[in-house]
């Protein structure tokens, strides 16, 4: 996978990885993630399109102030960064949380969007894992010291380095125990809560952009989920499918709520297929 690269916007420090040319793809992750999740998916498009996944803000190696975690505030932060990068029109595809973003930045910004891919995605109704329930209620941060603390993540850490030298691979909980270690790092904990108590509460996701999908009526969207999600349920998939009649939507059977890395090649395929099928969108407001 491409190597990481680091610029500053409005002061602050900016992560992200950039390898390809051609139409762009911009890659959003999910909640206390980074863009190393991505690793199986990037290097494929890659040899067709220039592929963009940040780190964003309060995740991974991009900065993490004390500030507005919303999703309006990552639309705008994208914004900054497409036009750091001088780029002025990108394919959106966004995982779980990342999935919220990529919506929020086709409402905000439509004049960037030429296309919408939503992995699993946040904010398509109510339900999400009582973990995030929990994590999300008053008090949680007096005990996520607790859990991520050093030892923990020490201890942890050695059972995964373990399992992999035999050769017992786990994408799903490889994945989820990452998102866990990086919270052994307080600023990061402060942005992952945040983060998460902007659109969970403990009734479930407070956000939810199903009124909202008219809107992009026109722009051509894929929808992949997979039908093991434990997170995030398969019914908001077609829930959202239901309310965009002319999207795609494809269902992983055996994939939970990380099919970029648990299916990365089928990912990778059915992204590079809907490059090629759907033609870009042509916005009010088109910037070209």
């Amino acid at each position: 996978m491409t190597g990481i690269t680091h610029t500053r916007i409005h002061g602050e420090r900016v992560a992200y990885r950039d390898a390809g040319t051609g139409d762009a793809i911009l890659l959003i992750h999910g909640m206390a993630g980074n863009s190393t999740t991505w690793r199986g998916v990037m290097p494929s498009l890659a040899t067709r399109y220039r592929v963009i996944a940040p780190d964003l803000p309060g995740h991974g190696e991009s900065g993490k102030p004390r500030g507005d975690y919303s999703l309006g505030s990552f639309a705008a932060w994208l914004r900054d960064l497409l036009d750091e990068l001088e780029i002025d029109r990108v394919t959106v595809v966004g995982q779980s949380l990342g999935g919220g973003v990529a919506m929020q930045f086709t409402y905000q910004h439509p004049e960037y969007c030429e296309r919408l891919s939503l992995i699993g995605s946040g904010g398509l109704g109510p339900d999400v894992s009582w973990t995030l329930r929990l994590l999300a209620a008053p008090g949680a941060e007096l005990l996520m010291p607790v859990i991520a603390s050093k030892p923990i993540i020490t201890a942890g850490s050695a059972v995964h380095s373990w399992l992999t030298a035999r050769g017992l691979r786990a994408p799903r909980a490889n994945e989820m125990w990452q998102a866990h270690a990086s919270l052994g790092d307080r600023e990061t904990r402060q942005a992952f809560l945040r983060t998460l108590r902007s659109v969970v509460d403990h009734r479930g996701q407070a956000v939810s952009a199903l009124s909202r999908l008219y809107l992009n009526t026109g722009l051509p969207t894929l929808l992949i989920w997979g039908d093991d999600d434990a997170i995030i349920p398969v019914e908001h998939g077609y829930a959202a499918h239901e309310a965009m009649p002319d999207s795609r939507l494809e269902v992983l059977p055996g994939v939970g709520h990380f099919p970029q890395v648990e299916a990365p090649e089928t990912v990778a395929r059915l992204l590079g297929e809907f490059m090629t099928e759907a033609p870009g969108s042509l916005r009010s407001g088109d910037r070209r």
